[in-house]
């Protein structure tokens, strides 16, 4: 049986029409793909904007925002299933509207639990819709299935979007409002829902394969678990930790999810999560790499904006404008990482080695040259290093997960797995703890500079007590992020000095499976769920029997 987007001769999308050139239907794809990943439920870069104009506490905008990751991330696992369920015009046309209603919703809306939900199933719905897209040009991408070639593709779309959309954001609040913003995505929604009518068939594969024996109790069980570490990390500094009742239910609901699901998957022939994934080896050091690596960047969520504002004194146009060093940095490591380790299969110690010394790079510059008169423009190569470091590293880690061994069945819920922790937790954990830090560092510091204000000091005799108490926590704020710049700096030596003087001989080689050999893989899954619920049915119809 052919493949399904990969007929006999030159590369073709059947589900376009023929009046449509060869060359451009892939393309066509790429255009959907842009508009669903600019799509977001809420906009973090309108975040003070929106503090401002609802209300809302700037935690609450970063829990929604995060919670749209986690519907992206809970989306791998059954991605798969959807695709050879429906079709991909299906796909589009049910996640355009979702996409507009969470737009609609996110623009008005000023209930906090409404907002989260909203953002965590856009999220679901925007990856669902991404992956309909990319499957259907991932031969045309790569002939021979070469993973590491197309999640070079992925990530310069996914990572350059998110930088993107922080300018979209920010240039539209500046000359108009940051509600504009959900406005103009749902008229790029509307133009992508017409332009699938028109242009793409209802075309679905050869096997229909229905939606059985999907886990969906394990799916909200770990979609709560990863809600609660979210909240815990987004909100344990304004509830002062483990002090404040919410946090701690928080906690014991997330503990009580997480034990749910791993004793429900002792038992379960297709849980949403298998221990299978849990312990494969390259899962197992793929989190532990994202934990450690996104923590020693964290920075970039704690330091990088207040530094901006409120020491160099940047406004948000010129804040805005730091993304696109970072989006030149995605752009130079996604083309880096495609010539050297997609094609020249460079090893993974290698690769990995590079992203440490890029991030040491970002570290120890802006350790040696935080000061209060740095221009914009000297900030062009760490945050070029850290876009560069982030990308690489999450290719090279996402690709090792495609070649651990893991059979087709499992592999989606590693996909699972790698999305919690490479951008869930990687994105709220290393903030938590650094935000942690510097609270305490600040505190210690600026009482080691107030100790100097005294009524003998003629320096400051005729300051008012407002002005000094703004110059103490200026300098406490710079000598702060100094001194913890320098410990993260230390510690990713150390980190670096491990991977080198570990011993790794592997190169990538992850080739993904046919669409017909995971349509039958998928299929018999099925059939042995569909033969097992059935026996069961018989047994608790004929107790009996079944005694017997």
């Amino acid at each position: 049986m052919a493949d399904w987007h990969a007929p006999q001769g030159p590369f073709d999308i059947p589900d376009v029409p023929y009046y449509i050139p060869r060359r451009l239907k892939p393309y066509l794809f790429i255009f959907f793909v842009l508009i669903v990943q600019f799509s977001g439920g809420v906009y973090l870069a309108a975040a003070s904007d929106m503090v401002g104009t609802t209300g809302l506490m700037q935690e609450d905008i970063l829990m929604a925002g995060y919670a749209s990751l986690i519907g992206l991330a809970i989306n791998f696992a059954v991605m798969f299933r959807i695709k050879f369920r429906f079709s991909a015009r299906i796909q589009l046309l049910v996640s355009g509207i979702v996409l507009i209603a969470a737009n609609l919703i996110c623009a008005h809306t000023t209930n906090v639990p409404l907002l989260v939900i909203t953002c965590f199933i856009a999220g679901w719905f925007r990856m669902q819709a991404t992956f309909a897209c990319n499957s259907t040009i991932q031969l045309w991408l790569t002939p021979v299935r070469d993973m590491a070639i197309f999640f070079c593709y992925v990530y310069i779309i996914v990572d350059s979007v998110i930088q993107l959309s922080g300018i979209a954001t920010i240039y539209t609040a500046f000359f108009s409002q940051w509600e504009y913003m959900h406005w103009i995505m749902i008229g790029l929604l509307v133009l992508m829902m017409i332009m699938v009518m028109i242009l793409v068939k209802p075309v679905r594969g050869p096997m229909f394969i229905p939606l059985l024996g999907i886990d969906w109790i394990g799916a909200i069980l770990w979609a709560g678990f990863m809600l609660c570490f979210t909240f815990i990390c987004v909100y344990g500094n304004y509830f002062d930790w483990w002090e404040a009742v919410e946090i701690r239910g928080a906690a014991l609901l997330g503990l009580a999810c997480l034990g749910i699901n791993l004793w429900r998957a002792s038992f379960l022939h297709h849980p949403y999560i298998s221990f299978q994934a849990m312990k494969n080896r390259n899962v197992i050091r793929a989190t532990g790499i994202y934990l450690v690596f996104f923590t020693l960047i964290a920075t970039e969520h704690v330091f990088e904006h207040s530094y901006a504002a409120n020491i160099l004194g940047f406004d948000e146009i010129n804040l805005i404008d730091l993304n696109w060093y970072v989006f030149a940095g995605i752009v130079a490591g996604c083309a880096f990482t495609y010539l050297t380790f997609a094609l020249r299969k460079w090893r993974y110690k290698a690769m990995t080695v590079i992203a440490f010394a890029l991030a040491i790079v970002y570290l120890a510059y802006f350790y040696f040259f935080i000061d209060y008169g740095v221009e914009k423009e000297m900030l062009f190569i760490p945050l070029f290093f850290r876009g560069a470091a982030a990308v690489i590293i999450s290719i090279v880690f996402l690709t090792s997960i495609v070649q651990s061994g893991l059979p087709f069945q499992v592999f989606p819920q590693a996909l699972t797995i790698n999305g919690f922790t490479g951008a869930v937790m990687g994105a709220t954990f290393g903030p938590a703890i650094i935000g942690e830090i510097l609270r305490h560092t600040m505190a210690k510091n600026a009482a080691l500079l107030g100790a100097n204000i005294s009524g003998t000091n003629p320096d400051i005799a005729f300051a008012t007590l407002g002005q000094l108490y703004g110059m103490v926590q200026t300098q406490a704020l710079v000598v702060s992020m100094k001194e913890i710049y320098g410990w993260l700096l230390i510690v990713a030596l150390a980190s670096l000095t491990v991977i080198l003087v570990s011993y790794s001989s592997v190169r990538p080689f992850a080739i993904f499976p046919k669409w017909s050999t995971i349509r039958r893989i998928i299929k018999h899954m099925v059939r042995t769920t569909s033969k097992s619920s059935v026996e069961k049915r018989k047994c608790m119809s004929s107790p009996g029997k079944a005694r017997q």
